[in-house]
Order: structure tokens, then sequence, then C-alpha cells
């Protein structure tokens, strides 16, 4: 009853987790803030405010606090984070008071982005706040054995990054971060409708093209989809017939680069962990992981076995709160 409640927190550009010990994940909503810029108050977060984008009046502004993967803006993160922690602590049932914290941030990072999310964190009364990298939580959510000196290869493919990191003994041996996610394949498909169609889209569009439609660039069924938007050159509302081949095209520059990250990280790889990763291969965790295709088409671009983390979207924030106990053995191996 009395002791500091330990809890893991996935600050995602797209998402934000939280998880308890006791009860798993606590909250799991988009990392999206909505501001009354009149009064400088806090209106919706997480799902609700999710909604309003793009459709809020002029005094309402609905903002994503976080920008591939590290924080754009430092005051609005803190506001929100306060806001999702009030949300945390109704599904504990007791106030949370002086939580111990484990954070996870992109392997590319700076000191000063990492500085940053560690001071939004303490704004909200973390006790203590600990910082882990964000491949190791998701290998650790993915029930790798990231303390054993085996090569695992996790390639972590979320809203902002990707991140791809051999671990091994409870550190990372090589990795690669390239500032390309799930939210650059939904940028590229509105550029491609703008381009194609003079249509202009918003990005929640864009993003249900990308689940309903999207392909990695392997052979798939045709698929086609009617999507709505703006008309550039008459103003006027207008419907389109999209299918899923031009998508895997537009979105093909962005899926190369995920590749070439991945075999850069292979390439840095000791020879004798090479061996570890031809046996036990690669992990997809992160929202981009569930595009359709993706495992396929990464197992025969780098011929080892590409396997998908038991819940994807979850494994950095199981990995983050499990990482609680691990910290201590972690951070030896870091320094």
């Amino acid at each position: 009853m009395f002791s500091n409640t330990e809890i893991g927190i996935d600050l995602g550009t797209a998402n934000t987790l939280i998880y308890s010990k006791n009860k798993g994940i606590i909250f799991n909503e988009p990392s999206v803030v909505a501001i009354d810029t009149i009064t400088n108050k806090v209106v919706a977060v997480g799902s609700a405010a999710k909604e309003m984008i793009g459709k809020t009046p002029g005094n309402i502004v609905a903002i994503r606090p976080l920008k591939d993967g590290v924080i754009a803006d430092f005051d609005i993160t803190s506001q929100m984070l306060k806001q999702i922690m009030k949300v945390a602590a109704k599904q504990l049932g007791l106030s949370i008071r002086k939580p111990v914290v484990v954070v996870c941030t992109p392997s590319g990072s700076t000191t000063v982005e990492r500085r940053a999310i560690e001071d939004a964190v303490k704004s909200f009364g973390a006790k203590q706040v600990h910082l882990i990298e964000e491949t190791v939580a998701a290998a650790i959510g993915a029930d790798l054995p990231v303390d054993e000196p085996t090569a695992n290869v996790v390639v972590d493919i979320g809203g902002g990054t990707t991140e791809v990191a051999i671990i091994s003994f409870g550190g990372v041996v090589s990795c690669n971060s390239t500032r390309i996610g799930g939210d650059q394949f939904d940028e590229d498909i509105v550029q491609h409708i703008r381009k194609q169609y003079n249509l202009l889209i918003g990005e929640r569009t864009a993003e249900r093209i990308k689940i309903e439609i999207g392909h990695a660039l392997i052979q798939h069924d045709h698929l086609t989809m009617d999507i709505r938007g703006r008309d550039l050159v008459s103003g006027l509302p207008r419907t389109v017939t999209i299918h899923s081949e031009e998508i895997q095209e537009a979105i093909r520059e962005s899926l190369l680069h995920i590749l070439e990250a991945i075999r850069a990280t292979l390439e840095d790889c000791p020879p004798e962990l090479s061996g570890d990763i031809v046996d036990r291969g690669v992990v997809l965790t992160g929202g981009g992981a569930m595009l359709n295709g993706i495992q396929e088409w990464l197992s025969q671009e780098i011929v080892v076995p590409v396997h998908l983390a038991p819940n994807p979207l979850e494994s950095v924030a199981i990995g983050t709160g499990r990482s609680v106990h691990l910290i201590s053995k972690l951070q030896k191996a870091i320094k």
C-alpha cells in the first residue's frame, strides 16, 4: 500500500502507453492534446483529442507534441503527461504519488532530447526517472532473453522513428535509427494523392488507407478503396477510387530506408553473433510491424527468419514496465 508505484511509460510519437506491474497496460491512447489557445488549458488528451484533428474551431488546436520520437513541445508534453497520469491513477484505483518511472528513449536521441524527456516526466512528481533504450524495452516486451550472451535483433517501427538494434547481454551491440516510421508512410500517401488526383486528404484518412490497403513490396491481391477529400482545383469535396498497387509505390522509398537501416545494423554485427541471428532471426515490434506483408518482404530481403512480436503495439510499454527490476543490471551494461 505504501510502496512507491512502479510504472513504465512508452512516450511514443503516435501513442502513449503506460504499464503497471500489477495491472498490465493501463493507458493506451494517441499522443495528441487538444488545447484552448485563449485560456491555454488542456481540453482533451488521447483518443478524444485525436478525433478533433482537423475538425476544431480556431481557438482549439489539436497538437501532437512529440515529433520523430522526441519532444517537440516541452510545455504541452508536460501538460499531456499530467492529464494522462490522472487517467492512469483512476485505472489503478489509487493516487500515484511519487512513482518510480522508467521511460524509453529512441537510441538516436541526443543528451538534450533525453533530458527533456526526463524533465517532462519529473514535472508530474515522479520520484525517480530511469531512461531505457527503446529497442531494449521492445526486446524485453517481446520476451527475448536480453540478459543472455546471444544476439537478439529487434526492429521497432514506430510512428516517428524506426529503431534497429542487436542486443546481447543486456546492452546494445550495434544499432541504427532512422527518422522514418508510420507517420512518414502517411505523409507519403498524402503527397501521392495530392500529385496524382489533385485531392487534399487529412492524416487520419491517410492512416486509414495505410491500414486497409497499404502493402510492403510484395505481390498481393488487387484491393481498391474509395476516399474523400477536397479538390485542389475546384475547392469542392470529391470522391476518388484508389488501388493498393499505387499506395505500395507511394511508400516504397520509406520502406527501402527502413531496409537500409536493418542491413547497416546487421553489417556492424560481430561475427560470433551473426550465427545466432541466422538461427534466431529478427523480431518486429511497433505499429509499423502491422503493415500488410512486411514480415514476408523483409525475410525475402535479408534472408533470415523474421518474426512478429506477440503484441507488437504494446511490446515497448510492457518491456519498459518489466525493466524496473532489470534497470540496475541494464545500466551497468550500458555504462
